[in-house]
């Protein structure tokens, strides 16, 4: 396979490492570039299959802070983002339950169904608002929580959109010119700073994006060893890796409109993902490394982002609202959880914690630590399969995976962690065990260690009043079933018992 060579991308992203030239400029534009659903499988961040084949972003990172271990709050996007657009953990807010707060497109949402944020809590656009800033989003919401669009962004808002009618997914554009279309050039003043939010398809479908003659074919990556070697999942597993090529040439095209516009020079660039590939069965919606790692990369004019450092310690994406607000000069709130990375006295923390809750109609309970050398996992309802009932039981990654169980292809392992009983506790070290297929949990010598990750978890749980140790509210929970009964895949299967009193 030909090797793309890395186009002289610095002359683009030149600007980013310099100070502003125009006086009358007092704080930096802030630009999310948010591509949905991505890992981390990228050149700059030493992936073997993606080096020279992502130099947008790998420029990026060059003339700005690459973040080597960042980590979503959920593997799943609405929960994730209702953390990181509120800078609070969404078990705090009661924000983790999937697509919560809301009913079908169009419909306002009824009162019973509303989730309040608490009392002095804001999200990160209005905060920005209150800094001077002009604020747009060009696209996904997608927030567990009752508010008005119009409140939150100064443009990006659809001409259909109705006050009450939150928690908006969206639709992804079809051009990017839609993208950059009427988004900071739609300040009334065009000194104004702006904040804004640009969504990428990411691992979900930008690998239509991928550059002539790049394209990898399915058996150009290796599939990791949890996933039976069939073509379905050879595919989903490669159309990943193209994914994150394909949002490459996205990053690109964004960095040239800025400076097409004459915004680049004064903007502050993040690029990040939600979580991790939703093209794997045990990424998205599981608290393992895929599904929780991200990336994150930070460049543009100020004085403490140095070109092309890295930084090692443990984020999270919660870090990105605080450093956002910072960067814009405000104070961060008290109730934020995160902390701006540039601070002076920034504080490296020892462990990230990590949620999963009820997906769509799928009810599971999964909290995760991550610390420097270990992931933990503790699983609520381990007498729930991997496999139980979920969004993609039509996909061709489950129907043949299903498939290959009854043609007795799985190996033992195969078998036990996609169809038996997951353990109450998982423990694995991830840098000797990568792939984390070797519960530590399990073996004696590693008591002390379990001890140690139960504890700082069980402490978190209490301390933050974790919402999701309490049940469901009964009025979300009859919305969910009632969003989803009449649809075959929830019919045929034997969903979670919680809903047999709405039956």
């Amino acid at each position: 396979m030909k090797q793309l060579l890395i186009f002289p991308f610095f002359i683009v992203l030149s600007t980013l490492g310099t100070s502003c030239t125009n006086p009358e400029v007092k704080q930096p534009n802030i630009l999310w570039i948010i591509a949905e659903d991505l890992n981390p499988v990228l050149g700059c961040y030493q992936d073997e299959i993606n080096s020279g084949f992502t130099p947008a972003v790998d420029g990026l990172a060059s003339e700005g802070v690459l973040f080597k271990r960042a980590y979503a709050t959920a593997p799943v996007c609405s929960a994730s983002r209702s953390a990181f657009i509120t800078g609070v953990m969404q078990t705090t807010l009661g924000t983790h339950n999937h697509r919560s707060s809301r009913t079908t497109d169009n419909v306002v949402v009824p009162e019973e169904l509303r989730i309040y944020l608490p009392e002095g809590v804001k999200t990160i656009p209005e905060l920005m608002k209150e800094q001077g800033y002009f604020t747009f989003s060009n696209n996904k919401d997608d927030y567990n929580f009752h508010y008005n669009r119009h409140d939150l962004y100064d443009v990006g808002t659809r001409k259909n959109y109705k006050v009450g009618m939150n928690g908006w997914q969206g639709n992804m554009p079809s051009s990017l010119l839609s993208w950059t279309k009427n988004v900071w050039n739609s300040r009334p003043d065009k000194k104004m700073p702006w904040f804004g939010q640009i969504e990428l398809w990411g691992g979900k479908k930008d690998s239509k994006h991928v550059r002539e003659g790049q394209k990898l074919e399915d058996y150009d990556v290796e599939l990791p060893p949890y996933f039976p070697d069939i073509p379905s999942q050879r595919q989903a597993w490669t159309e990943h890796y193209n994914a994150a090529r394909g949002s490459d040439t996205q990053v690109e095209a964004i960095l040239k409109q800025l400076e097409a516009d004459g915004e680049l020079e004064n903007t502050i660039v993040f690029f990040f993902s939600d979580h991790g590939s939703p093209s794997s069965l045990r990424h998205k919606q599981f608290c393992y490394e895929g599904g929780m790692q991200v990336p994150l990369i930070i460049a543009g004019a100020h004085k403490a982002i140095k070109p092309g450092s890295s930084v090692n310690n443990l984020v999270s994406l919660l870090d990105v609202s605080a450093t956002t607000l910072a960067l814009a000069g405000g104070s961060i709130p008290d109730h934020f959880d995160g902390q701006d990375l540039f601070s002076d006295d920034y504080q490296t923390v020892d462990y990230v914690i990590g949620a999963r809750d009820r997906c769509d109609y799928t009810i599971d309970h999964i909290r995760t630590v991550r610390t420097d050398q270990y992931r933990y996992i503790q699983n609520y309802f381990p007498e729930r399969t991997m496999m139980q009932p979920s969004y993609r039981d039509n996909k061709p990654i489950v129907l043949d995976f299903k498939k290959a169980r009854e043609d007795d292809l799985l190996t033992p392992y195969q078998e036990e962690h996609w169809f038996g009983k997951r353990p109450e506790e998982e423990l694995y070290d991830v840098a000797k065990d990568p792939h984390q297929m070797h519960n530590l949990a399990l073996e004696s010598q590693f008591k002390s260690e379990l001890k140690k990750h139960r504890k700082i978890l069980n402490d978190w749980i209490e301390r933050t009043d974790d919402k999701g140790m309490y049940p469901e509210d009964k009025n979300q929970l009859r919305a969910t079933y009632e969003l989803w009964k009449d649809r075959e895949r929830f019919k045929n299967a034997d969903v979670n018992p919680e809903y047999d009193e709405f039956k």
